[in-house]
């Protein structure tokens, strides 16, 4: 029987990454938030790896941060290691990346969830979703609660009928064999959303205790205090390693002689795996030249002798994923806690969404995380977060929240969610952003933070403390550019003998010869031409001067870019009567439909000549 239990603005279903994003986004900008999980112990569960950041994927948690979001303040409180890497090359590739101990983390962000004004949390299975008139007007739970709302975003992780699968046993669960939502699909399928299916995976976990790390390299974190959040306190703690090891021939015959009891290769697994973080007997089957693969043991937590075998995801049988492990330097008497598994789930097709994350199809109703077929837990909180932006903006009557390519990877990630064919779930890569040294870890704050502040999710402390930053960065860029050293300066004149640079000949102003490789901001406060002042300030003086050229021309890249992104495309348009049209590109603008000409010259299928009769045809209608 179904029966009245409350009345929200907001409810966000699923209480993972995205969720958890969401709903406080939700409650932050004065909406009445409910958030609706299947079990309150799994909220924010890291049920692969226990890590936050990397390539890519550092650069969108630093902007969750900057407009207010909780993923960076929340790892900079519970991480058990954390580095820089990819310090050798340039600062559009590097990225921080923590090693999280995973109840710290669940604990932090069920803290934050609880002690939010506007937000209530409730366990509970959702099994339906009313419309009213093409709107989301309820949600109602297996128990009969109903819940009466003006807007939905479902975040469900990799839960819809998902299925686990370890050798030849096969059972419906969700990650850490939660209960899975198996109606909720169909009801989706009735609002008139298309689905498909995903799989993904994880390895075992093993006893740290059983583990010989002599034979193995240590990993240690980063000696300075790094932090993920611009406003998070820089507090040296102890550190665990991580360790790396390889496989070996052994390990890879043992694989080939089982291969026939893998799922992966007997057709129990039906949907599509990601293509970069493939199964451990994927990737000797497909690269049976190499004689060995990289694996990473990592602690999941400060108080656990669990540890993550990272590069090792598998579905293989139970019996040979421990000869597997036994085969490994280091592993050779290992005890395995924890079996590896694949999983099988269902998704929404993401070229059914709007750019703000809205379904196409019911209005008020939005979807964010790996119900969007992407992988990866700072892609579900970017999107989470993207999603409860917008979910509050449509009960308030306002416009949506859009990030473009060239302002942040979340603009990236979205765009290509909504424009491209997924045939794999979706990761993030520095490689996807066209802008990448415009979009870089260091710059994020001065990037959004002003949007998150006009959102009203950063708070006034945050605006002031960035405030305070850009102007020093932009006094210190004005004074260094006006302050002139001579070539007789004889800190100088020892400074680039030491780091063996070209004397000078001429005075030159000090922005000039900051832009020099081989000369860092601190060398700069050592010789007093800078005062002492945060990092942060430092490393963005730095980068500024030294790449000032190549930041301009993609500056002019991007006011090229923004000029097709720029020309709307009504949502109305009914492309079969734009004469001149391929039928292709009349078939992929109906079922896109594009917001801009600048996404749909991002369609596959939509060329150039498409585009230009598209140009004509708005102008034409512009002129009417």
């Amino acid at each position: 029987m179904i029966y009245q239990a409350g009345k929200y603005d907001v409810v966000v279903v699923g209480a993972g990454h995205a969720g958890c994003e969401a709903a406080l986004a939700a409650a932050r900008m004065g909406c009445a938030t409910l958030l609706m999980t299947l079990s309150i112990e799994h909220i924010a569960l890291m049920p692969c790896n226990p890590s936050i950041g990397g390539p890519a994927k550092a650069q969108v948690v630093r902007e969750i941060d900057a407009l207010g979001g909780q993923m960076a303040i929340n790892i900079d409180r519970a991480y058990l290691q954390m580095r820089n890497i990819n310090t050798g090359k340039g600062p559009a590739v590097q990225a921080l990346r923590a090693q999280a101990d995973k109840q710290d983390y669940h604990r932090e962000m069920l803290k934050t969830l609880q002690a939010e004004p506007n937000l209530d949390i409730m366990m509970g299975e959702i099994q339906d979703i009313e419309v009213a008139a093409g709107r989301v007007s309820a949600i109602i739970t297996k128990t009969g609660a109903r819940f009466s709302c003006r807007a939905v975003v479902l975040t469900t992780g990799t839960y819809l009928r998902g299925r686990i699968i370890i050798g030849d046993v096969v059972y419906n669960a969700g990650p850490g064999n939660q209960l899975p939502p198996m109606l909720l699909s169909d009801k989706l399928r009735d609002l008139g959303l298309k689905l498909g299916r995903f799989k993904t995976g994880t390895p075992p976990r093993i006893n740290r205790r059983s583990v010989d790390f002599s034979k193995m390299e240590e990993q240690p974190g980063d000696e300075r205090p790094l932090r993920f959040s611009f406003i998070s306190p820089r507090i040296p703690r102890p550190q665990l390693s991580c360790w790396l090891t390889h496989s070996n021939p052994q390990t890879h015959r043992i694989v080939m002689d089982n291969i026939d009891r893998s799922p992966l290769f007997t057709g129990v697994i039906e949907g599509r795996g990601p293509r970069y973080c493939p199964s451990f007997e994927d990737k000797v089957v497909r690269f049976a030249h190499k004689d060995a693969h990289q694996l990473f043991i990592e602690p999941e937590g400060r108080y656990t002798d669990e540890m993550y075998v990272q590069g090792m995801n598998t579905s293989l049988p139970e019996d040979v994923q421990i000869q597997v492990l036994r085969s490994i330097p280091g592993l050779e008497n290992v005890q395995m806690m924890r079996t590896g598994y694949a999983i099988e789930y269902d998704y929404v097709i993401p070229s059914q969404l709007k750019l703000s994350l809205e379904t196409r199809a019911v209005e008020g109703l939005f979807t964010a995380g790996q119900i969007n077929g992407t992988s990866g837990y700072e892609e579900a909180a970017a999107q989470g977060l993207i999603a409860g932006i917008n979910a509050s903006l449509r009960v308030q009557e306002r416009e949506p929240f859009i990030l473009k390519r060239s302002e942040a990877y979340i603009g990236v990630l979205i765009d290509d969610l909504v424009t491209k064919d997924l045939d794999e779930p979706y990761r993030l890569l520095t490689s996807r952003a066209e802008y990448r040294l415009l979009l870089r870890q260091d710059n994020a704050d001065l990037r959004l933070t002003e949007k998150g502040y006009e959102l009203g999710l950063a708070d006034s402390a945050r605006w002031a403390s960035f405030c305070a930053k850009k102007n020093i960065i932009e006094e210190e860029r004005l004074r260094l550019q006006k302050t002139y050293v001579q070539p007789d300066n004889a800190g100088i004149k020892t400074l680039l003998q030491h780091r063996q640079s070209t004397p000078l000949r001429d005075r030159v102003s000090s922005w000039d010869l900051l832009r020099r490789p081989e000369i860092k901001a601190e060398d700069f406060v050592e010789l007093g031409l800078l005062g002492e002042m945060d990092h942060d300030i430092l490393e963005q003086i730095e980068i500024q001067a030294k790449y000032e050229g190549y930041i301009r021309k993609q500056e002019e890249q991007v006011k090229r870019f923004e000029k097709m992104e720029n020309r709307k495309i009504p949502e109305d348009t009914d492309y079969s009567q734009v004469y001149g049209l391929s039928n292709e590109a009349v078939a992929k603008l109906m079922e896109k439909r594009p917001a801009s000409i600048g996404q749909a010259s991002r369609l596959a299928g939509v060329n150039p000549a498409d585009i230009n009769i598209l140009l004509i045809f708005l102008e034409k209608k512009r002129r009417k």
